[in-house]
């Protein structure tokens, strides 16, 4: 009787976790999707801990252990959430994606070791190959997915700097064969050093994961990012498939599938195939010889806050780019400010939207969605690049890689062929930045070179909120 109460708890919360992935693709219902999707990770787990009995009638025991252990995760997930900044969050994303794929990984040893004690005497023969096969798999896929996360933590953290070293894609692409075969002998040899090639291919599937990421560049790691969430789906799947746990396995394939698709989607929107981000190291902070100040035609051309309020008041249509530099500024608050302000004195004002912009994707949309900044005026980078040729002002704040004319016109710039927000066809181009230190790829711009261009420099939030007073001053 409690094993159908389980099966029903886990097909609701399986609904939970679709419905929430749904709401999850607008702003407006993130909040409500998430708590849906908790909620029913929540029954998942208290139907497990409660309801679950074995073929013998036996019910989990250690339930102290497992209620103090709940206990400490939920208070420093919690606290961590809560403290945590908007320029911080692609830090944490990485950081509880490492978690998920350190709890497939061990998930793996615990049924390898459960096996190996039993002498395989658990499970019928024909069904070993098969156990053995998800154990492997959750193996491999998860400790690449944890070791992957803490080098991405610790590189988006500014801790881990990128470095490569010679013939390191063939190194990476030799061990990774390397693995698959120690593996394939694992599971399918028979071998009598089974457990010693396990944890082998433990190590080196650990070794993988760090060398895979990094030399990957900065302005990949968003792909990078994406591409690690599904690899700790993979592997939360595989454990799925080891306990029979439907829940886990429709979870881990949503969470697999989902990072899947947004990984094929960051990469067209780099314009760059999925072997291109693992083996290009683009972005890797290398300052092109092409691309460097000495060969911009123009000079930069400052501008101060009165006279932008002066541009920005009297304009028709705004356009606004944010990006990584005003989540640094915490000043998403402040821009919704200016953007009320200019409607209320009649401007049309939208916001540009490119999909790598910032430390993770869709940064800039939770960030704006903060400040309550209405859906409807983020508007993504194919829909709005025709509209800068009919707009007034674009106010680029904190942006730099994803405006850089040079991804269209330097065929040797590291970011060349890169869809960019066209910025440059608006009447006025107002660039917000601190100073005039190169973007997160490590390159020069040219956009602050061109005639069209004024450098408002300072912090985005003092900067922006010295403007919205010169524009309240104009009456």
């Amino acid at each position: 009787m409690q094993e159908h109460i389980l099966q029903i708890v886990y097909l609701i919360a399986s609904i939970t976790f679709i419905v929430g992935l749904k709401f999850l693709g607008n702003p407006a219902t993130a909040r409500r999707g998430n708590l849906i999707a908790a909620f029913g990770m929540g029954m998942a787990i208290f139907g497990t801990i409660f309801l679950f009995t074995t073929k013998e009638g036996n019910h989990l025991g250690n339930l102290g252990f497992i209620f103090v252990a709940l206990i400490i995760g939920t208070i420093i997930g919690w606290m961590v959430a809560k403290k945590v900044k908007m320029t911080a969050m692609p830090e944490m994303v990485s950081l509880f994606n490492g978690m998920g794929g350190a709890c497939a990984m061990l998930i793996s040893v615990i049924e390898f070791q459960h096996l190996a004690h039993m002498g395989n005497s658990s499970l019928a023969p024909e069904n070993i190959t098969g156990h053995m096969l998800a154990i492997m798999l959750g193996l491999i896929i998860g400790s690449v997915s944890f070791a992957g996360s803490m080098v991405a933590w610790g590189k988006l953290s500014g801790n881990v700097k990128d470095k490569s070293f010679g013939k390191q894609q063939f190194i990476n692409i030799g061990l990774l064969l390397v693995i698959l075969v120690l593996g394939y002998m694992v599971v399918f040899g028979g071998s009598a050093n089974a457990v010693t090639l396990f944890y082998f291919v433990l190590a080196l599937s650990l070794l993988y994961g760090v060398l895979f990421v990094l030399p990957i560049g900065g302005a990949d790691m968003p792909v990078v990012i994406s591409l690690l969430n599904s690899f700790t789906g993979v592997a939360a799947a595989c454990g799925g498939f080891l306990y029979d746990n439907k829940v886990m396995m429709v979870g881990g394939i949503l969470v697999g599938s989902a990072g899947t698709l947004l990984t094929i989607v960051m990469c067209k929107a780099m314009n760059r195939s999925l072997i291109n981000v693992l083996i290009g190291n683009f972005g890797g902070g290398s300052t092109n010889a092409a691309a460097t100040s000495e060969n911009f035609a123009g000079s930069v051309k400052e501008i101060n806050a009165s006279d932008a309020a002066i541009l920005m008041r009297y304009a028709k249509k705004v356009i606004i780019v944010p990006g990584y530099g005003l989540a640094v500024a915490q000043a998403q608050h402040v821009v919704h400010d200016l953007e009320l302000l200019l409607e209320a004195e009649g401007v049309e004002v939208k916001y540009a939207i490119h999909p790598v912009a910032g430390r993770m994707p869709g940064h800039m949309n939770v960030l704006l969605a903060e400040s309550n900044v209405s859906y409807d005026k983020l508007v993504e980078m194919d829909e709005i690049n025709p509209e800068f040729k009919s707009t007034d002002v674009v106010l680029v704040v904190g942006a730099n890689d994803v405006v850089n004319p040079a991804a269209k016109s330097d065929p040797n710039s590291p970011i060349f062929g890169m869809p960019i927000l066209e910025v440059e066809e608006a009447t006025n181009v107002i660039v917000n930045k601190r100073s005039m230190k190169a973007g997160y790829a490590g390159i020069e711009n040219e956009l602050f070179y061109k005639p069209k261009t004024s450098m408002l420099f300072g912090d985005a939030k003092k900067a922006l909120t010295q403007l919205v007073a010169e524009i309240k001053a104009l009456g």
